[in-house]
């Protein structure tokens, strides 16, 4: 089967076919013509998800997916979220939003017990918990929406590490891989633990389950 993946990535790309397996030609929207940047402007990671399969499921009439992925940091109450690739403005700026991400984190506030703490009454930010989180969108000759999601939990280095990956990587730290950053590690030991692989790894088990 042809399927389109809503992406540009070839890291992504061949990862998405290691994972269906032969049965399946994953193709880009870009080898079918299709060359204009995808809307997102949905609220959530779904809504920006469904939102480029129908798309391209609109133009293409062929079966697609499409995924959206933040990285949730607690501290910071989920941000940056949905504005992961923007965080620090419209620019898609990796080195900028991880900047604004460390510097956000060393903020002080205050601490618990104080009244009217001044500055020397106030310490970073210690709780570093992080996740990214990843929704895939499926959507087959049905026309049907099916959504799948995966995540990788970790938290968030004091500095940036490593030169390999994209994104927010260099300062991710996985808790399956402790005392690296993602930009640390090995694309197969990525792939392993990927948020991303994690969603796409069940779409498979669901596709390979209708054919059961």
């Amino acid at each position: 089967m042809k399927i389109i993946f809503a992406s540009a990535n070839p890291g992504k790309i061949r990862e998405a076919a290691e994972i269906l397996g032969p049965d399946y030609e994953i193709v880009s929207p870009a080898s079918l013509g299709i060359t204009e940047e995808i809307p997102e402007t949905g609220a959530t990671l779904q809504e920006n998800s469904l939102q480029k399969a129908r798309y391209l499921f609109e133009r293409t009439g062929l079966p697609c997916f499409a995924d959206d992925t933040g990285l949730e940091v607690d501290a910071l109450g989920g941000a940056p979220g949905i504005y992961s690739a923007r965080y620090a403005g419209p620019g898609h700026d990796h080195q900028a939003n991880m900047d604004k991400l460390l510097k956000e984190l060393e903020q002080l506030v205050p601490i618990s017990g104080r009244c009217a703490p001044t500055a020397s009454d106030k310490q970073p930010i210690n709780d570093r918990r992080a996740r990214f989180h990843t929704v895939v969108t499926l959507i087959l000759a049905d026309g049907e929406p099916r959504f799948f999601e995966g995540t990788c939990e970790g938290s968030i280095a004091r500095e940036k590490r490593g030169n390999g990956g994209f994104g927010y990587d260099p300062v991710f730290l996985p808790d399956a891989y402790p005392g690296r950053t993602l930009a640390e590690v090995s694309e197969e030991e990525k792939n392993a633990v990927s948020h991303r692989g994690g969603a796409v790894r069940a779409m498979a088990a669901w596709l390979k389950s209708r054919k059961g």
